[in-house]
């Protein structure tokens, strides 16, 4: 589940937990960006990717609650300057969902250079966060889903929203996938997550952090800074079973507090199963867009957490933000970011 603002574990290794996902088209292409390591805090590790540590594109397709796709970035210890080797293996059928699989290596680079090979190009490296969001709006919302109450919107003005975000740093990897990819071709429907997993002292491999839908953390978890709690962990498969009762109920009881739908149960229900399991769809080839008309893919432009905060309080919830807030941490051509 992503969160920027993982701490106190992220302030000792940020560079192995999730700050956004994004999936969206590009020329001719898929893009998946993964971004960890947010300097929000002003506590977090030193830039960089953990040497020990996996970083994993999932995809499902045609509704698979399983991966049938693995994209697995594995980085090497900093040499001169900072830059770290990198590499991308691919991972396909049973072995996209076994950690003792070695794949495919499609290519080996560098950070901060783009490389090319087949169907693939990968950049990594630090760049200006895109996300955008005012905390104080935020918190709004958190006291509402803790305490069961209609959300205070009286002191939040919309006209004097600030980005919280604004000059933060986080780094980035960004993987495209030419549309000639045999299974990824325009038309697809896939569910899109990804995963960092770091190596554990018996040789295995640990899932640490996960991410599919933006916000989930810290709407539905934002006291769990120890990140103890088992959602980081498991599957997207076990997501219904293990917070879909409790994630309906919160929600239930914010609407029927806030007077936002005549059957504060249902709708509940209803959010939940929007959701989860934490994987973001998106159909290969068409416009991504997350917000209020659909879900499907998110591009960094995208206002995710306006939409978020108005699903779960069943009203619209103005951020005072917008696509013009970060237009220039983002590019229109690959790698799509902004480097640092």
């Amino acid at each position: 589940m992503s969160h920027h603002l993982d701490t106190p574990l992220a302030a000792q290794n940020g560079s192995l937990y999730i700050d956004d996902l994004y999936v969206f088209q590009g020329d001719d292409s898929t893009v998946l960006v993964m971004d960890v390591n947010s300097d929000i805090t002003g506590k977090h590790s030193e830039p960089g990717f953990h040497p020990e540590a996996r970083y994993e594109f999932k995809i499902h397709l045609d509704g698979s609650a399983n991966e049938d796709l693995t994209y697995r970035v594995s980085f090497d210890e900093p040499g001169a300057g900072g830059r770290q080797p990198l590499r991308l293996d691919a991972l396909t059928g049973d072995e996209a969902r076994d950690d003792a699989a070695t794949g495919e290596r499609v290519l080996e680079g560098t950070t901060g250079d783009a490389t090319t090979a087949g169907d693939f190009r990968l950049w990594a490296g630090r760049i200006a966060d895109p996300f955008y969001i005012d905390l104080s709006l935020l918190a709004v919302v958190n006291e509402a889903v803790a305490k069961g109450t209609a959300p205070d919107f009286s002191q939040w003005h919309p006209a004097r929203a600030q980005n919280s975000f604004a000059g933060t740093k986080v780094d980035s990897i960004v993987l495209e996938i030419s549309h000639r990819h045999p299974r990824l071709r325009p038309g697809a429907r896939t569910g899109v997550w990804c995963a960092t997993k770091l190596l554990t002292d018996a040789g295995g491999r640990r899932q640490i952090n996960r991410a599919g839908h933006p916000m989930m953390w810290p709407i539905f978890w934002p006291g769990d800074t120890d990140f103890s709690d088992p959602s980081n962990t498991r599957h997207p498969s076990q997501d219904m079973a293990g917070d879909g009762a409790t994630i309906a109920a919160q929600v239930a009881a914010v609407v029927e507090a806030a007077g936002t739908s005549g059957d504060p149960q249902g709708y509940g229900r209803t959010v939940a199963a929007e959701l989860l399991p934490d994987v973001l769809p998106y159909v290969i080839g068409t416009p991504a867009t997350y917000g209020f008309a659909i879900r499907n893919g998110r591009t960094m432009a995208d206002d995710a957490p306006e939409f978020m905060l108005s699903l779960v309080t069943g009203t619209s919830v103005q951020s005072g933000l917008g696509p013009a807030t970060a237009a220039a941490q983002r590019a229109a051509a690959f790698p799509y970011v902004v480097p640092a």
